[in-house]
């Protein structure tokens, strides 16, 4: 691991599965199991970043559970439980033009049409029919803007870092 690194949080251990030190996962990813595909992962133990490799992953009902190499029994697999699993930024995939990372779109400052600066995106949730930017104004109140390409998002240009939307500040 470089001295450089910066942890991208992807998921986090939130239980023991079975008797043989497998963990229970909970992703940040989606799909949900995507995460199994970044190896390794980084797990913060004894106050520090360490590589851990992933021996077998998989979809085990509703869930997805691991198994972490040098983790062979229940109660260590348990002592795992509320531990974020992080990336290197390098084993993203690159994206094609016009795609981006919501960790990309945090922090960037939102402009409508008009040129209104109508604050900066705090975070994106997901909403089933559509991604939503919330967007926190200078005033302190929140925006909730539908993050629908060419409709309600007209450019995302992050050498600028700012997006601008069809939206007005009164919506």
């Amino acid at each position: 691991m470089s001295e450089a690194f910066e942890p991208l949080i992807v998921g986090k251990l939130n239980g023991a599965y079975g008797i043989k030190g497998w963990v229970k996962v909970y992703s940040h990813t989606s799909p949900k199991e995507n995460i199994l595909n970044y190896k390794p992962w980084y797990l913060k133990l004894n106050g520090r970043w360490q590589e851990v490799a992933i021996l077998n992953g998989r979809e085990q009902g509703k869930t997805l559970v691991a198994q972490l190499e040098g983790c062979d029994d229940r109660s260590q697999a348990e002592s795992y439980h509320g531990i974020e699993i992080a990336i290197e930024k390098s084993q993203l995939p690159e994206l094609n033009d016009g795609e981006f990372y919501w960790r990309d779109l945090i922090g960037l400052s939102v402009v409508n049409q008009a040129g209104e600066q109508l604050g900066q995106v705090k975070k994106l949730m997901e909403t089933g029919a559509n991604d939503v930017l919330v967007v926190k104004s200078s005033k302190g109140d929140e925006l909730l803007i539908p993050y629908v390409p060419d409709y309600s998002v007209i450019d995302v240009d992050l050498k600028t870092a700012q997006i601008t939307v069809d939206w007005e500040s009164d919506y």
